[in-house]
């Protein structure tokens, strides 16, 4: 087992993803901290890492809050003896188009997302400075926070800003030897059940079957395990040499998405004014605007429902 030893943190692991990340932490051999809203979810969720013979514990507590944050690094230290590793996965949703979102549906889902991955890295990160523990935080983006989405203001805003810390993050903790990623996964979850395209696929995963090749392969959509290994990997000593990076993951796919960087890059002596753009700058764009937004390809026939 590659994480013999280790303590990990994941948040929002009761259910789905995060009860996944955890599993498969324990299955290597880490001792986990449970983190969910809702008690009995997370008593369940430790009650299925000990019967396959793995420690587990359970925190019932939002994250946002910095009083929860670190009462997951104290419950990780006094518990299991340290922390190695830390999981941001918890969130909400709050879906809906700019024009129909309040105040308090963008900051409930950027205080769970984008806060509360602020927070519990904080705590996390000073833990293992403070005893020159070489971690690893791993954070959970999203193809949102990536590409954008429509309905998704608030919750594009805090994955964008998530991975945007990472990189952060990563550059600050390098030299304490702790690293700092972001998964993005592609999965079977709450939220892509109630997705039309994605209705042959979750209908497959809920009878136990394997979801058709179509998903698994040109879309990169799978189950939650099928992101759990990745969390683990990148856990792990193996992976001592991979910071920052934005890594995506779905069924059979595996991505490594690129940082932003410039498509073009030109020059005006003087300066741009407003003429010289008005005059220039349709050149400019005709064939170089990027995409916003994830398209997908028609869906076969036969998935279709």
């Amino acid at each position: 087992m590659t994480l013999e030893g280790k303590v990990a943190v994941v948040t929002g692991s009761g259910r789905g993803l995060g009860l996944a990340y955890a599993q498969e932490l324990a299955r290597q051999g880490a001792s986990v901290v449970i983190n969910d809203v809702d008690a009995d979810t997370a008593a369940d969720a430790v009650a299925s890492i000990e019967a396959a013979g793995g420690r587990a514990v359970a925190v019932v507590a939002p994250v946002g809050p910095t009083s929860t944050a670190e009462e997951l690094v104290r419950t990780a230290v006094d518990t299991f003896g340290g922390l190695d590793i830390l999981v941001t996965n918890a969130g909400v949703l709050r879906d809906t188009v700019l024009w129909k979102m309040s105040d308090d549906d963008f900051d409930t889902v950027v205080n769970v997302h984008l806060r509360g991955t602020f927070t519990c890295a904080r705590a996390a990160a000073s833990w293992m400075r403070e005893h020159e523990v070489a971690g690893r935080i791993i954070c959970i983006g999203s193809p949102t926070g990536q590409r954008g989405n429509f309905g998704q203001t608030n919750y594009a805003a805090a994955k964008a800003g998530i991975v945007g810390m990472v990189r952060t993050w990563a550059l600050e903790l390098k030299r304490a030897g702790i690293t700092v990623n972001a998964v993005i996964p592609v999965a079977a979850t709450a939220m892509t059940a109630t997705v039309p395209y994605f209705a042959a696929a979750v209908e497959a995963d809920e009878k136990g079957e394997a979801m058709p090749a179509f998903f698994r392969h040109d879309l990169g959509f799978g189950t939650s395990d099928d992101v759990a290994g990745l969390i683990a990997y990148l856990a792990s000593d193996d992976a001592s040499g991979v910071t920052g990076q934005a890594i995506g993951i779905g069924g059979d796919r595996l991505q490594v998405w690129s940082h932003p960087e410039p498509v073009f890059t030109t020059y005006h002596e003087g300066g741009w004014s407003y003429e010289s753009l008005r005059e220039e700058f349709p050149e400019v764009a005709a064939e170089r605007q990027q995409s916003v937004g994830e398209s997908f390809p028609p869906l076969p026939e036969e998935l279709r429902r």
